[in-house]
């Protein structure tokens, strides 16, 4: 059911804020193929800028930068988050904002760059690229591809199928051992596509890239756990089956592994087997999270900060 709602008379319109898109993302032909989503999302990148600016974020020569996080992506356009890095990332391919990585745990600062004047740059790399694909573009009916060849395909084909009848040989041992491998790798990928799509890995990396090595570790650590043949994991001086780890592991989110990260870096020093340790704190984030950032919440509380 539509709501209930009243005209503009006048110039009532000009009494509300508004987002702006520029124009030209929508008539030049470089941004033509930018999808809506991240042309609005450029939109709300300068508003933020201009905000950016009155508070006097400039760096040393002058340009203004902001930060916009992959949970500011998903909260203005109520996207996940896979989406959300692809908007980002469209912006980025086209240079419509860059990134500047800072220290660990930092997110990025971005740049919103001038949309008026692409650079002559990205002009040339584009009519390199437009050349080179159509360089690869074979001409229909020319002599790669013979006009026999479709029919010599089908006869092997019918000699293979008539072989495959017959009773299939035994693997040798080292087949076997090949296939073995091969079917723990399928396993181990599958498990790292599943945890990386869990923590948000792309939105990590996006936001906290020069921590992106810190994360690339604990989503190995976790994998080969995981995958690990024997039946239990010694974590914090007990055995646990390798069920239960991996039903853990398999839970944790963006948020677990932003805590494992704060916990590690501000313990570093006094840490002596650190990947027991790290271990340990992905396997008891679920956990331990909540008490963490409650006694955090605490001491800031009785320090005045909050």
């Amino acid at each position: 059911m539509p709501l209930i709602l009243d005209y503009y008379y006048g110039n009532e319109s000009e009494q509300f804020s508004f987002y702006r898109i520029p124009k030209v993302l929508f008539t030049d032909d470089h941004y033509k193929t930018i999808s809506l989503e991240a042309k609005t999302l450029y939109g709300l990148m300068l508003d933020r800028m201009s905000l950016s600016a009155r508070s006097g974020w400039l760096d040393r020569d002058g340009k203004v930068f902001i930060y916009f996080t992959q949970d500011d992506v998903r909260e203005y356009l109520g996207c996940g988050h896979n989406k959300a890095t692809a908007f980002m990332r469209e912006l980025e391919a086209l240079g419509l904002i860059e990134r500047k990585k800072q220290g660990q745990g930092k997110p990025a600062k971005i740049y919103v760059k001038n949309f008026v004047t692409p650079s002559d740059e990205s002009q040339d790399q584009a009519v390199k690229t437009a050349s080179f694909g159509q360089s690869k573009q074979p001409k229909a009916g020319g002599q790669d591809c013979p006009k026999g060849a479709a029919n010599n395909t089908e006869k092997k084909k019918t000699e293979r199928n008539e072989t495959d009848q017959s009773s299939p040989l035994p693997l040798p041992p080292s087949r076997k051992r090949y296939r073995k491998r091969k079917d723990r790798m399928d396993e181990m990928d599958s498990v790292r596509e599943i945890i990386r799509e869990n923590i948000d890995y792309e939105g990590l990396v996006w936001d906290y890239p020069t921590d992106s090595g810190i994360f690339d570790g604990y989503v190995e650590l976790m994998v080969e756990t995981a995958c690990s043949a024997r039946e239990t994991i010694r974590i914090c001086g007990e055995d646990i089956p390798t069920a239960v780890v991996q039903n853990r592991f398999l839970k944790l989110t963006r948020e677990h592994i932003t805590y494992v990260r704060d916990c590690l870096c501000s313990a570093a020093a006094a840490i002596g087997n650190i990947k027991a340790y790290t271990l340990a704190a992905l396997y008891n984030a679920p956990v331990t999270m909540g008490q963490y950032y409650a006694a955090l919440a605490s001491r800031d509380i009785a320090a005045g900060h909050i």
